[in-house]
């Protein structure tokens, strides 16, 4: 985590803009809320959209103009030591570029998930159940290109690379090696035996799962079997993010077939919080859940 003004000079050298855009929509709109501003009184002074100030404290823009920090400081009344590091940040991020803005990959990351790759990469904490897929963060190369083979028919092969890229390279957030992103995923049992790619890609990716869930502390899995009956991820699947950053609350992230969203709504996010919890209950510990996932593996 970036240090905030009341401790040390935050290591802006070692910040991503991920994380700067996190941290500064957060203690912006703490300001605003300890002046007791609502955004469109804001945004009237400012002559601003009333998205622009909306985009800024929710981190959904890609650059942030220091002038524009510094506008809002002046309403707010911020000192001028936490304006000093809230300038910081926006300044990180118009000199940094996060991954998945690369030439490389960025044209085929849809924008909506760009949104998402941020929150992901500056969680602290993510909780994700799956009722079709492996979690993207759990996924072998081979088994992620036959999904994004079979979703996207006619694609050039190069595409198909890249698209790849993007899945491998999100996995290093649990790698890092300061604060690895501390991961729970919950898995239906039919995740487990739809043989996607070929038995081979599949036996592969559940022994995959084994290894990285008995070798890296930070990630646990746990398989939700077809003889529990009704449970409460029968909804479809979901992620819930926690931050590390004051005052960020958990947010919950959705996709289907026709987009993808972030819901920051306390109602929401308690609810899949909830369900989460439930699900763990009822699924079997880990360790007996990395055994039903080794005794389909040999089924293979």
């Amino acid at each position: 985590m970036i240090e905030t003004a009341e401790s040390a000079t935050p290591a802006f050298e070692a910040a991503t803009p991920a994380l700067c855009r996190l941290q500064l929509g957060s203690e912006l709109r703490q300001l605003r809320n300890q002046k007791k501003m609502t955004g469109a009184e804001v945004c009237r002074l400012l002559s601003w959209a009333a998205s622009k100030l909306t985009r800024l404290e929710t981190a959904d823009n890609g650059v942030v103009e220091p002038a524009d920090v510094i506008a809002l400081c002046q309403i707010y009344g911020a000192a001028p030591e936490k304006q000093r590091v809230l300038v910081g940040y926006a300044t990180v991020t118009k000199t940094k570029k996060d991954w998945w803005q690369s030439p490389e990959v960025r044209d085929v990351i849809q924008p909506g998930f760009k949104a998402y790759l941020g929150l992901e990469a500056t969680a602290e904490k993510l909780e994700n159940y799956e009722s079709e897929y492996i979690p993207g963060l759990l996924q072998t190369e081979p088994y992620v290109r036959a999904i994004h083979t079979r979703a996207h028919t006619g694609l050039p092969a190069e595409q198909i690379d890249r698209l790849v890229a993007v899945r491998m390279t999100r996995q290093e957030v649990l790698h890092r090696d300061v604060d690895p992103l501390g991961f729970i995923a919950i898995i239906n049992e039919a995740v487990l035996r739809r043989v996607v790619g070929s038995r081979e890609v599949m036996k592969k990716q559940l022994e995959h799962i084994v290894d990285l869930a008995s070798s890296v502390p930070n990630i646990k899995v746990q398989v939700v079997p077809f003889d529990i009956g009704a449970h409460p991820g029968m909804n479809g699947p979901f992620i819930v993010l926690k931050f590390g950053v004051p005052n960020l609350k958990p947010m919950v992230y959705l996709e289907n077939l026709v987009g993808a969203g972030v819901s920051r709504r306390d109602d929401d996010v308690k609810k899949y919080e909830a369900a989460f919890s439930d699900l763990q209950a009822l699924a079997p510990g880990y360790q007996k859940s990395l055994s039903m996932i080794h005794h389909v593996s040999k089924e293979m």
